[in-house]
Parts: C-alpha cells; structure tokens; sequence
C-alpha cells in the first residue's frame, strides 16, 4: 500500500485512461469562467460550465488532478492551518467526471476498483455512507461490491446531498471513509461515520461521488435531468497519508521536504515542540499556496485575490520570525516546492527564479511593515496613556493588522508589558464586518452569472460565430435581446439595450483587450434604416455568447431584424496598435532585460496599453531608451503579422509564449511578428507591425515586489503625448523666463539658490538652540535640577534637537521646552533615565498641555503636547517647578 505522492498521482491518471476517460490537466488557479469565487476550490470548478450546459464536454469522461486553494470567501481554511492535520489551504484534488455517460454502477465500480486493488486498501477497513433516500447507490454497494450492510450507513441531507447552489444542478452523493483506528476516535462506544465531534479522526472521508441527477427550483423542488452526470473528488494529500500509514497529512512526502528545510534555516528540529511544529506546518503549507499562485499571475496587492496572497505571505513569514528566522526565507522553500512538484506541474520549473525573487522582495518589505507596525502599536497606546486610558480600541487593532499584518496576538503581549489591554472584541467585530464587506463585494461581481437571460439565450442560440478577424463589419441578424434580466421582443428609441447577434464583428473583451464599440443599423429589404443602436461595449458573460451593450437611439430594434453591425473603425485601429504594441513590447523587455521577464497581466485600450511584467528592480533611463528605441525599430521595419491555428501541445513545443494563469483550448491561436514574437493570443492585431506608427514609454513603476508596470501609448496617442509635453515645457520655461533648451540650467540655478536659503534658516535655527536664552531658568527641586526654556520660533524638529541638547546638558534632572509661532504653542517635557521611576514625562505632560488649552502625553522619559492659548504659556513655564514637586510627593 506504500506509495509516494507521484506514484499517487500516476495511478490515478493511469486507471481512468484504462477506462477511456480523457486525461484533463489542471485549470488555473483563478478561476476563468466564474467571478463569483476568488480562487478555484474543488476539482468540479472548471467544468462548470459544462455541467449547467453552457459548454459542450470534451470527452465523454474526463478525469484531472486540480490544484485548489481554500484561502478566502466562502471556503475559507486559512486559520485552521497548522493546527490539525487535515487543513491545507493548497491542494490536488483527484476527480473523475462523467458528463451524461456512465453514472452510479461504473462510478462505484471505478472507486471501489482504484482503492482496493490499484492503491491496495484493506476492504475490511473501509465504509460506505449513502443519502437516506438512495436505494439504488445502498444495493449497487451492497450487491455489487459486497459491502457489508452493517459498514453502509444512510445519512441525510447535510452529510451526503450535494447542490452546486441554492439552485441549480444537485444530487445524492455517497463517500467511502477509512477506519483508521480507534486509538485516534473521540472514545464514545456510538462512534461511527458521521461522527459529530470535530476531533475525531477515527473514520477518515477520503472519496465523495456526486450523483448530479436533479435540478433544483427556486421553490426548492427537484425535477429530474435529462442527463445525469457524476462528479467526484478525493484529496491527495488525505490519499497520500493513507498510504503513508500515518494520520496527519504533514507526515507525508508533500510537506516533510519543506518542513526539514525550514527547521534546518532556524536550527530546530520537527517534532521537538508543539509550537515550533505548528509553525513549520504552516510554512510548509503556506509555502505551497503562494509557489502555485504566483505562478497563475495573482500578485501581491491590498484587494481580491492580491491580498489573500499577501495575508498568506505575511502569516507565513510571521510564523517564521516566532521560530527564530529574521532574514527571508520564503524563497528557499519554494524551490524546494518546485523541486519536488515540477515534474506533476512544468510551468513552476519555467517560473522557478521569479517565484523566489517576488516572494523574497515581499517578505523583505513584510519585514520593514512589521517595524513600522511596532513602532504604530507603540504610538497608539502612548496615546492611549496620555488620554488616561488602559485599553487600546478594537478598530486602531484592526487598522495594525490590516495596514501592517500586525498579529494581534502580539499586539496583546506588548500592550500586556505596558499594564495595559487591547479590545479584542472589538477587533474581532471589525474582522467580521470587512469579512461581509468581502463577501458583498464577491456578490457584486457575479452579475453575469446570476443573470439566467444569459444562460437561456446562450441555450437558444448556440455559439456567436467572431466575424471580426477578418472585417470591422457585416450583415448579421438579431438573436436575442435583453433589458435587465429578461428577454424582450423589441428595444425602442432612448432604450438601454443588451444585444445578441447570431454573428458579429464586435469584439468581447478578453485577455487584457477591452471590447468593441460602434453601432448596429437595422435595414428593411430596400435599405431604408428602421433603428439605429450606439454599442458602447462588448462582453462575453457566458462561453460562446457574445452581448452588445448600447442605447437604441432611433426608431425600434426587434429580435429577428437584419442589421448592418459596423464596428468603430478608428477606435478599433487605435486599440489593434496598442494590441500589436503590447506583442513588442513583451518581446523586447524579454531581448533587453532577461528571460526572467514574464507578464504578469496586461490592459489594451484605445487611447494607451498596461503591461505587468516579473522584474526586480527600477528601469533606468538608459534601460527605457534602449527599449523604446528597439520597439520603434521594429515598427519602422513594418514587418507583417501572421495569425495561425496550431495544437496547444505542438505551439508550446516550438517555442510560442503562453500566459501562465490563462485558460487554453487544445486549438489555439497563434500570432507571430517576423522572428521577434510569438504569443498565444485570441485578440485583434495591426497586418503589420508598421501601422503601430510610434511608440512611447509614458511611466514605468512598481506594482509589487518583483513586478514592474510600464504604461505606453502608441499611434496617434503618442504623438498627442508628445505634442503635450512639448506644450509643457514651452509653458515652464516662460514661467522661468528662459527658452526651453535654457530651462534645465535655469531651474538648478533655482533650486540651488532655494537650498542656500535653507541652509541659512537651519543655521540661524541652530544658533538660537545652541546659545544661551534669556527665558531659560533652572531651579533645584528636592535636589533635582528643573529647567524651563522658551525659544519661540522653532518648528518640532528643531524643538526635539533642543531638547536632546538639554538633556544631556542636564546629566540628571527634567526640563520643559516651549516654543510658540503662529499662534500656535509646541511643548516638550524630558526627565533624564535616571529619575523615571518617580517622575514621568508623560504624566507631567497630561498636566501641562491642558494649561495651554491642547492635551498630550507620551513615555517616561519624553512626551510631547501643545495647545493654541498663547497667553497661558509664561504662567505655565512658571509653575512647572511647582508640578514636578507635587509629582514627586504623590
């Protein structure tokens, strides 16, 4: 029964394709067809669409691995890591799919056959549990695999009924459980499948078969599908630790290379301390999740999938500082993830050096925010001190951690040294509340899901055959029309409008290329128009249907018209040059900066273009020009671009540059400019690179550790740019009086007379601090030394120079500064280390600041207030000794 991951994996493929079953690999992680959900989490996702009838299957049975991630949203097990052994936020899920062949018989058949005899399961510990009201599935286990009755269990709806939604596709499923022994079950005599206590492993789930057989209503009743298909999934890491002979998945062959690598970088050893385990079971699983989504595209950022990723990143890498680990590491233990799984998943050794490089200038930026949260955390609660308070708000909690990552947990600990607590409620509360906000947010993008005029048209319909390769326009008729959610006969003038062609010209947004625009002109048979349309964009909500959106601006559009679609021609041109553009650009980022560059996600509009690419450092000028310069090259060298339909498999093999994270079909679309680029690509392309015209890098930045964005126009565009800034310049250098080629010469002459001005402030500054002043007094309390100074004038900082001044003048003593300008008074108070034990800056400052009509406060040794009653400041400075003796009697 030994038998490693890949062996697993293998196997599985193997026996399927024994059965005629096609071999599917796995989809991206973020998923193509289905906005609602942030990342794909079970195996069945990326045959949504073929489930529901939107798209036709490719085989009869399929079978796939599918890496998943449950890390956000509904399905969520990010908290749960590291702390039992069946939580992962990155898996494979093994399935089998049949879409309207073989349904319960062979499905059990199959499952019964890989477990028992190919993986070599003892019969003898495995269980069944059926729907309570599925007598087919109960006998088909019981007579024909031989299942004892007493090891099939019915259990209801909860546990074995499965929907795709609250409508929609549904049916029974059945699961096979292992009984791994009672010595790891919760003890109870009644114990058996279905067990309700969550600590209980006694029997393992390790196979779900859904029974897809029914659809269900709104009113929640079930009718009964025309063709019933079955849809499983089996974990493997749950198989693996099966086969292992162990009852936690992080004891297996997928996660002990990266745990030993992380006990090795922090020179501990796995299995020496709770704690440091759970630690490195969540490096190790983390590690997993963020090697396979950043190879799909998914960046670092502050919303969506972005920031799943970089909570991910920063839970691991504080995980990693509680074991000891200062400097990153993430990086090493992705390559030991590629190591080990490149040969199942080929695209994580292509992307091997940029998936370390982004993870390590995360985790290094990480390193600087969790300062910075330190250094937050202690400001709040000074000012939580100096308002008399004990406990720091659940909100300032929230915003640490959500700003900075700051743990919470942490949080408590430093304000717990400081005799002082955090709202943890609170801090929960706000947790949920930007939960819902997510969730919500999700809801908002499913739109064109939810929406069942897409389905029923797409249904109708069939595929809407892209005519717009070929021409920017063509005679087509009206398949279909929609306002709001339903399907109307006839759209009148002033009408918002969706559209459905049964051929069009128009094309969808797709791939980073923003849709078309342009009109429809519905014709009677002697050309006299009868409507006309203004479409303002072009969507594909659903595979193969393409939607118009416009406005009917006159007279009345039907379903069945004729209309002449004419697609902006311009608008088209200008976004074709940026298409094309985006091509070169890529290529030559490529020839100028390294292999290492790879897109990272693109977006092609008319009027400019948006590339992402992985690179880790700032372009230089001399880098800008030099691919400026080449791009340009290119385009005067007007070389033709070829489009050409190639197997998936053969354009890989000769070279042609795929996206990772990009959903392909087995044909694909080829587009090759001479020798410089070739790209899979759906998107509308210049004849020849030469109509581009001109090229012209407009910014370039970063948009996460490891990825640059450059932004570009070309055409006319670039020209406008051009045009524009040389209005700039002209415009600069009559403000400063010189010609333009004299303007550069004359704004440094500028700024350096600037940069002496500020040089003689500070100066004059620094002489005021340092010499004497008439307003200073020093007086002897209880034989400590009190000072008091008045330098108005002073801005804070300089005011904070003066006050280290006298400090260390003081050796032993406390002072209080004040300075006034502008109607407004700054005040600091000190007290040397050595009497902060019975006087405290901060406690003086609460006392002092009300006086001046402000409030302040801060640490023992130095705090800080201010207020805006100037009159009160001389009576203030005066009492100050009085202060510091009724302080130190207290």
């Amino acid at each position: 029964m030994s038998m490693t991951s890949q062996e697993i994996r293998n196997a599985f493929v193997a026996f399927f394709e024994a059965h005629d079953h096609l071999h599917i690999g796995s989809a991206p992680l973020v998923p193509q067809d289905d906005p609602t959900l942030l990342f794909t989490n079970a195996g069945m996702v990326p045959f949504k669409q073929v489930f529901i009838g939107q798209e036709p299957p490719r085989a009869p049975s399929a079978v796939s691995i599918q890496k998943c991630v449950r890390a956000g949203g509904k399905h969520n097990d990010l908290e749960n890591v590291g702390y039992t052994g069946r939580h992962h936020t990155f898996f494979e899920m093994l399935g089998n799919f049949s879409f309207g062949g073989y349904f319960k018989k062979e499905a059990i058949r199959h499952a019964w056959e890989f477990l028992t005899v190919t993986i070599g399961l003892p019969k003898e510990r495995l269980w069944v549990s059926v729907y309570e009201d599925d007598d087919e599935a109960y006998d088909l286990w019981r007579d024909q695999e031989q299942v004892p009755e007493d090891r099939i269990l019915r259990l209801g709806e909860k546990d074995n009924f499965w929907r795709m939604g609250d409508t929609g596709p549904c049916g029974p499923c059945t699961e096979i459980h292992i009984d791994q022994g009672a010595d790891i079950g919760c003890g109870r005599e009644a114990c058996q499948v279905g067990c309700d206590d969550d600590t209980c492993d006694r029997y393992l789930e390790i196979w779900n078969l859904v029974f897809m057989q029914y659809e269900r209503d709104k009113a929640g009743n079930l009718t009964p599908l025309p063709r019933p298909c079955i849809d499983t999934g089996m974990g493997l890491e749950r198989l693996t630790a099966i086969c292992a002979g162990v009852t936690n998945n992080y004891d297996t062959d997928l996660f002990l290379p990266i745990i030993h690598r992380a006990a090795e970088l922090a020179g501990i050893r796995y299995g020496d301390s709770a704690d440091s385990d759970t630690a490195l079971k969540v490096m190790a699983d983390h590690a997993r999740s963020l090697t396979f989504l950043l190879a799909d595209g998914v960046l670092p950022s502050n919303e969506g999938r972005g920031y799943v990723l970089r909570r991910i990143l920063r839970r691991a890498a504080r995980y990693g500082r509680s074991i000891g680990l200062k400097q990153p590491f993430l990086g090493s233990l992705i390559e030991v993830v590629v190591s080990q799984m490149g040969e199942a998943y080929p695209e994580l050794l292509r992307a091997k050096a940029t998936l370390t490089r982004i993870a390590q200038g995360e985790e290094e930026r990480f390193s600087h925010t969790l300062d910075q949260g330190l250094e937050r955390l202690n400001g709040l609660l000074d000012q939580v001190a100096s308002d008399g308070g004990t406990t720091l708000g659940g909100a300032d909690l929230f915003n640490l951690y959500d700003t900075y990552g700051f743990p919470a947990d942490l949080a408590e600990d430093i304000a717990r040294e400081r005799d002082m607590s955090v709202d943890m409620a609170g801090f929960s509360a706000a947790m949920d509340a930007q939960k819902e906000r997510a969730r919500a947010s999700w809801k908002g993008a499913d739109g064109a899901q939810a929406n069942p005029a897409y389905r029923a048209l797409a249904e109708r319909v069939g595929t809407v055959d892209f005519t717009g390769y070929q021409a920017v326009t063509g005679e087509t008729t009206v398949a279909g029309l929609l306002a709001g959610e339903a399907e109307i006969e006839a759209a009148r003038s002033g009408d918002p409008v969706e559209i459905v062609l049964a051929a069009t010209p128009f094309y969808a947004e797709s791939g980073g290329q923003i849709g078309d625009a342009g009109q429809l002109v519905a014709q009677r048979t002697d050309n006299e128009m009868t409507a006309l349309v203004d479409i303002t964009d072009t969507q594909r909500p659903v595979a193969g249907l393409i939607v118009h959106k416009g406005v009917v601006t006159r007279g009345t559009l039907k379903t069945g018209d004729t209309v002449l679609a004419q697609v902006d021609a311009t608008r088209r041109a200008d976004i074709t040059r940026n298409h094309t553009g985006t091509h070169l650009l890529h290529a030559i980022l490529r020839e100028v900066l390294g292999d290492h560059v790879k897109q990272a996600g693109s977006l092609v509009e008319a009027e400019r273009l948006r590339f992402d690419f992985s690179h880790f450092a700032p372009l230089s000028e001399r880098d800008i020009e030099l691919i400026e310069n080449r791009v340009n090259e290119e385009i005067r060298a007007a070389v033709p671009v070829q489009t050409d339909e190639q197997e998936l498999e053969d354009a890989i093999a000769g070279g042609v540059t795929a996206l990772f994270g990009e959903k392909y079909e087995d044909k694909v679309r080829v587009v090759s400019i001479g020798q410089v680029s070739a790209e899979l690509c759906g998107g509308v392309h210049c004849h020849s690179v030469g109509e581009i015209g001109l090229f012209k890098i407009t910014s370039e930045g970063s948009v996460a550790a490891g990825v640059r964005r450059i932004e570009a126009v070309t055409g006319r565009f670039a020209l406008d740019y051009i045009r524009q800034r040389d209005a700039l310049l002209v415009k600069s250098a009559n403000t400063l009086r010189a010609t333009p080629e004299a303007l550069a010469e004359k704004a440094e002459a500028l700024l350096a007379t600037v940069r002496e001005r500020d040089k003689r402030i500070e100066a004059l500054q620094r002489q005021l601090t340092e010499g004497g002043s008439g307003n200073e007094t020093t007086e002897q309390v209880a034989g400590i030394t009190v000072i008091t100074r008045r330098d108005d004038g002073l801005d804070v900082p300089a005011l904070r120079e003066l006050a280290d001044r006298v400090r260390n003048q003081l050796g032993s003593g406390t002072a209080l500064l004040a300075s006034e300008a502008e109607g407004r008074v700054q005040l600091l108070c000190v007290v040397t280390s050595d009497l902060t034990d019975r006087l405290k800056a901060g406690n003086l400052m609460k006392v002092i600041a009300p006086k001046v009509g402000g409030k302040g406060g801060g640490r023992p040794d130095m705090a800080q207030g201010g207020g805006d009653d100037v009159t009160a400041l001389g009576d203030t400075l005066t009492g100050f000794a009085q202060l510091v003796a009724e302080q130190l009697a207290d």
